[in-house]
């Protein structure tokens, strides 16, 4: 899906926005994160560096201020008609927080760093605010896990994918 969502973003922005900008958008966004960012560095055909550098910023850019305001934002949210979907949030991240629960900031690592659907530091940000995890310490252990992530998806996407000619 992350490919898909990736390539659309591709296709639609970029005759409107330099490469750089778009991998950084794309790497802003839940759900696409930094794997996303990658996935269109790579489709721009971008040198691994720049899209790696630009994907992990533009990923790790929003996290602060989930971690020290989401609580504040959902609690708001929660008395508007979007309530519903602040409440599907949290119980996405609620089914989601085994991991975390038991491994505590391993278990974040693993949860960010493994770039598997439904994982990453977006709703790794909100698991951790659900369980009381400290934020700076959290904050920390996010970084490492979005830079083995964005390492992963760099083998997968400009180093098996490119040497089959995939892609690029």
């Amino acid at each position: 899906m992350a490919e898909t969502l990736a390539n659309w973003f591709v296709v639609h922005l970029q005759d409107s926005f330099a490469r750089e900008a778009i991998v950084f958008i794309v790497s802003m966004m839940p759900i696409l994160e930094l794997r996303g960012g990658i996935i269109a560095g790579f489709a721009l055909q971008m040198e691994w560096l720049p899209t790696f550098i630009i994907a992990f910023l533009g990923n790790i850019l929003p996290i602060p201020f989930l971690l020290w305001g989401i609580r504040w934002v959902f609690k708001i949210l929660k008395k508007t008609p979007l309530k519903k979907m602040v409440e599907w949030f949290e119980a996405k991240a609620e089914k989601k927080s085994g991991q975390i629960r038991k491994y505590g900031y391993l278990g974040v690592l693993l949860f960010v760093g493994i770039p598997l659907p439904g994982t990453g530091a977006w709703t790794g940000s909100l698991i951790t605010v659900m369980l009381g995890l400290e934020p700076k310490k959290t904050f920390v252990v996010m970084i490492f896990g979005v830079i083995l992530a964005g390492i992963i998806v760099s083998i997968l996407s400009f180093g098996l994918l490119g040497s089959l000619g995939i892609g690029a």
